[in-house]
């Protein structure tokens, strides 16, 4: 009797359990669909999730395409937007990491990113609708020295073919990620990091979507309740040795 008691408990909470329907991108170390471990990013939200009312539905997107569902309320949350990137999106208190975004050019190319100066008669390559902190001004004042291109789970290596065929003189993504890339792919060995703009705080971002109002309130009071009981940032910390981060 007890055994079907505990079958039906376990049954009823799976069956009730409130989904939040997540947009994401392939973007080891991450966020990785492809891989046996998911991403410091997807762990650290499930850790937070755990033992809530709440289980995630994580589906994955192109950037621009995860973005655009999560603004119409087709999704819930986005992973991992910063801020610049999303303005129009609800964020919650607590950050699941930080992302810097760095100049990657070719081994033999001796440039170097110093500021803005620096960038006279350079063609850079970049993603759309990613933000590069404090040159973002400068990129919508110059868009005729960049080379826009979608982001998706190509996008790393198509810009390292493309400075190898001088196409471009360097390109611009977040570190962590174009190293992890690049080593899996047994290609770093020809280029190298050329200089990084500064750091900024990544998050799991929530519809504006006035019908899913009151509930993405919930789920963002859960979000914050849980981040601040677990200690966040110990939790981060830790999965960042997990995925030799630190």
């Amino acid at each position: 009797m007890k055994l079907c008691l505990l079958v039906f408990l376990l049954v009823t909470t799976s069956a009730f359990a409130k989904t939040i329907k997540v947009a994401a991108i392939d973007w080891c170390p991450q966020i990785c669909p492809e891989q046996k471990e998911k991403g410091y990013v997807v762990d650290l939200v499930e850790e937070i999730y755990r033992d809530s009312d709440y289980q995630l539905q994580v589906d994955y997107f192109p950037w621009s395409r995860a973005i655009k569902y999560v603004l119409a309320g087709k999704y819930h949350a986005l992973l991992s937007p910063a801020k610049a990137e999303a303005p129009q999106l609800r964020y919650p208190a607590s950050a699941v990491g930080q992302q810097e975004m760095c100049f990657f050019t070719t081994l033999e190319n001796q440039w170097q990113y110093r500021g803005i100066d620096s960038l006279s008669k350079m063609q850079i390559g970049i993603a759309i609708d990613t933000s590069i902190e404090e040159l973002n001004h400068y990129v919508s004042s110059h868009s005729d020295q960049f080379v826009f291109q979608p982001y998706h789970e190509r996008y790393i290596k198509q810009s390292a073919q493309m400075l190898t065929k001088n196409r471009i003189d360097a390109f611009l993504f977040t570190k962590n990620s174009t190293l992890y890339e690049l080593k899996q792919a047994k290609m770093w060995h020809d280029f190298r990091i050329a200089g990084c703009v500064s750091r900024t705080d990544i998050f799991m971002a929530f519809t504006p979507n006035a019908k899913e109002h009151n509930a993405v309130d919930d789920m963002m009071l859960t979000f914050d309740t849980r981040a601040k009981q677990l200690n966040i940032q110990q939790i981060l910390e830790q999965l960042l040795i997990k995925y030799n981060l630190q």
